[in-house]
């Protein structure tokens, strides 16, 4: 599968997606999952921090992806929103800084990664083919004049 970066805002996509979703949920596959793992603080991040503060904190970091598809997988295409957000240092014994991942739904997705300041949203297209590759195109377009129904899926 080929990968590009797409130049749509990732808010976007994720609201046209909603509503395409509350409208007929079986034209697209979604999966939207959350990990949240800890990491160590880098050096230059806190030049106050000696090793014994450093050993006591991790670094808190979400990473959020929702995952679009055609129902039927042979069509070949998959967009992907991203969105990474470090919560900051913790201390390392708080239950937080236990590695997670889980499914969540659309909306949760939305409300809790698709707002200003929550981190640094991507949206990534991957198509096997040519042909699959001009679906995607086609989607995109759909997501960036805001339509919807029959008329957006008619290629995708």
């Amino acid at each position: 599968m080929e990968s590009y970066p797409v130049d749509v805002d990732p808010g976007q996509v994720v609201r046209w997606v909603m509503a395409e979703h509350h409208a007929s949920p079986s034209t697209l596959r979604i999966l939207a999952r959350r990990i949240t793992e800890p990491r160590d603080i880098p050096l230059q991040t806190e030049p106050g921090l000696g090793d014994e503060d450093r050993e006591d904190l991790s670094e808190i970091a979400t990473i959020a992806t929702l995952d679009i598809a055609p129902v039927h997988a042979g069509d070949g295409w998959r967009l992907t929103v991203t969105v990474e957000d470090e919560v900051g240092p913790r201390m390392s014994d708080e239950g937080s800084a236990v590695e997670s991942d889980e499914e969540i739904d659309l909306d949760e997705f939305y409300k809790e990664y698709i707002r200003p300041g929550r981190g640094s949203a991507t949206v990534v297209a991957e198509a096997d083919d040519p042909e699959a590759g001009a679906r995607i195109t086609y989607l995109l377009n759909a997501i960036e004049r805001d339509q919807h129904g029959s008329e957006a899926r008619r290629r995708s």
